[in-house]
């Protein structure tokens, strides 16, 4: 019988939202950094649950936030048990090219989540005071590192690149099909049943096009990045991108979802397990 299958999408804060990349550590461990919430929302009192629209000055993160970002909304998805307070797995996408991937999962596969990270060194002070490359920004990175001497693991890229850095094994995925119609979105009344705290279930309108939910024991951050990059260079995809996955690894490959068939995707979880 066939093993798990895997998609891998891109997700988490990138120069263009908010203005700044996560980072990667020397060592390879890493702070996850969600996107802005960039669609309209609900008041809190159309949440499924009574909780409040987390801002980037609510998130645990090892780093200082610039102030001008410290009250904006954030899109917490995907959200993971015990990451910036949340308790559940789970993903939505409102995309057509990756919902459908995401779709075709069956319990026991894997949504996998991969984002583009800068090279920094421990104690990275964060991105800037008032906005990214403010003044006080802390702009130490690979070439910083490097002429100090520092010890790099040698299949980071050298500046940024692009990190296997979380996963979802999947319980049970929801797509537009489950409304029993035409509808671009799934039923909003089974999501927030299935997945009472997705992100998606706090925008106006509702629009996600499949929600994942997954096993909380088993999904959440790695400890340390796989990565997608070649060592050499960030946009340079390696052999897990070109050799397993559904990607060609040509042109802006880092921002497109990534399909594993059940050979590739034992071969990408012995990476994560050994890790």
């Amino acid at each position: 019988m066939p093993g798990p299958r895997a998609v891998a999408v891109n997700v988490a804060a990138n120069t263009n939202e908010p203005g700044f990349r996560g980072p990667v550590y020397p060592d390879g461990s890493f702070a996850y950094v969600p996107i802005p919430e960039s669609a309209a929302t609900l008041s809190r009192e159309g949440f499924p649950v009574d909780e409040t629209l987390p801002t980037y000055g609510d998130l645990d993160l090892p780093f200082a936030v610039p102030a001008a970002l410290r009250e904006t909304p954030v899109h917490a998805d995907p959200e993971f048990p015990r990451v910036h307070g949340r308790e559940r797995a789970t993903y939505g996408d409102p995309h057509g090219v990756k919902a459908g991937r995401i779709a075709a999962l069956d319990p026991g596969d894997w949504l996998l989540f991969y984002a583009t990270l800068s090279l920094r060194p421990r104690d990275w002070a964060g991105p800037g005071a008032e906005r990214p490359g403010d003044e006080g920004a802390d702009d130490r990175g690979g070439a910083w590192l490097r002429e100090r001497g520092v010890d790099v693991d040698d299949d980071l890229a050298p500046d940024w690149g692009a990190y296997l850095f979380a996963g979802i094994r999947i319980e049970r995925v929801l797509s537009a099909g489950d409304d029993g119609g035409d509808g671009a979105v799934v039923d909003r009344a089974a999501a927030a049943a299935a997945a009472p705290t997705n992100a998606h279930l706090k925008r106006d309108p509702f629009d996600a096009r499949a929600i994942a939910v997954g096993d909380p024991a088993a999904s959440g951050p790695f400890d340390r990045v796989v990565p997608l990059s070649a060592s050499d260079g960030g946009s340079e995809a390696n052999r897990l991108v070109t050799d397993l996955s559904s990607d060609s690894g040509k042109g802006p490959w880092w921002r497109r979802p990534m399909a594993f068939d059940a050979a590739a995707t034992s071969r990408v979880l012995e990476r994560i397990d050994g890790i």
